[in-house]
């Protein structure tokens, strides 16, 4: 494929990848694809629905949680579906409008999360720290105004990253190395100078992620300073169980995204579905696993769904009937 000139692109599609090598068997990887999805979805629904319909669970703590829910929620819809796309259909073409776009909603819904898990783990050493203020400095207004930050932040980053791209030529291969659309990716195809578009990739990371990842790390050093001045042993315990749930979903959230970057500059050659199924599931399983981790650590979030499920089979017959 010929370069034409700085604002015309040889190639006008984008080809995603499924699973290099597997690709006899993807019907079959597609099944527990499915089943991670669906489970996802009910998941984050159903924690949102219930914060957001019950008054006593809008409380700081439980509106972070309704607020990673859906960036989990967001990020699943535009992950999930394209690798059934091509599990199922083998479509695996995206046009450049397509690609930009999705490219630009998972990183937004990435650097959303990144914030929220910093905004809880504030959250965390507030009500370790100072439990006496904590209702003064969490009030509904802070929180508000925490939300709209890390809405503008996230817009204000990720907005030029598709408008850079635009002014790209694509001329090279047009095959991505991913089941979706990601700003690395879309850079190494093009042909035209990406020195800006690298350096403003790159400021990005580091300025949400890198630096959200910097002041969790404070964060629990401080909780940890705080649990140490505790004198019962019962209380210590305590204090950190507040922070187990919200310390699995760090966990979840950086440490695939951390190994898959060390595997690439410092671990083996590996084979590439490895790859490719280690990058899926940096995606995939902290949508996952953070509705599952936060409805069996948190009392409130179990008793509240229960309710609200025993609701609905009092109001029809037929369920009632199946459970008898």
């Amino acid at each position: 494929m010929l370069y034409i000139n700085n604002n015309t692109s040889a190639i006008s599609t984008f080809l995603v990848t499924g699973i290099p090598g597997l690709e006899g068997v993807h019907v079959w990887i597609s099944i527990p694809f499915c089943v991670m999805f669906f489970i996802t979805l009910v998941g984050n629904m159903s924690i949102m629905t219930v914060i957001l319909q019950e008054q006593t669970l809008h409380a700081p703590m439980y509106l972070f949680l309704a607020m990673l829910a859906a960036s989990d929620l967001g990020l699943s819809l535009f992950t999930f579906p394209t690798m059934l796309r091509i599990f199922w259909l083998d479509a695996r073409e995206l046009t450049f409008s397509v690609c930009f776009t999705q490219m630009f909603f998972i990183h937004s819904f990435q650097d959303f999360e990144s914030a929220v898990i910093l905004a809880m783990a504030f959250d965390c050493y507030v009500a370790i720290s100072h439990p006496l203020h904590y209702c003064s400095i969490f009030t509904n207004s802070v929180i508000a105004r925490i939300g709209l930050a890390i809405v503008v932040r996230t817009l204000t980053l990720q907005v030029p990253l598709p408008i850079l791209l635009r002014r790209l030529c694509f001329c090279n291969s047009n095959v991505l190395s991913h089941s979706y659309c990601l700003h690395p990716d879309l850079i190494k195809l093009s042909c035209s100078n990406t020195e800006i578009s690298s350096i403003f990739g790159l400021f990005v990371v580091l300025s949400t992620m890198g630096l959200d990842f910097v002041l969790i790390i404070i964060s629990y050093v401080l909780i940890l300073k705080t649990v140490l001045t505790i004198a019962s042993h019962g209380g210590r315990l305590k204090a950190l169980n507040t922070c187990i749930s919200h310390l699995c979903a760090v966990i979840l959230f950086f440490t695939p995204m951390i190994c898959l970057s060390m595997l690439h500059r410092f671990g083996p050659k590996l084979p590439s579905h490895i790859y490719m199924t280690m990058a899926n599931m940096h995606f995939l399983i902290p949508p996952l696993m953070n509705p599952i981790v936060y409805v069996v650590k948190t009392k409130q979030i179990r008793d509240k769904i229960l309710k609200l499920l025993s609701k609905k089979d009092k109001r029809n017959p037929k369920l009632r009937l199946f459970h008898k």
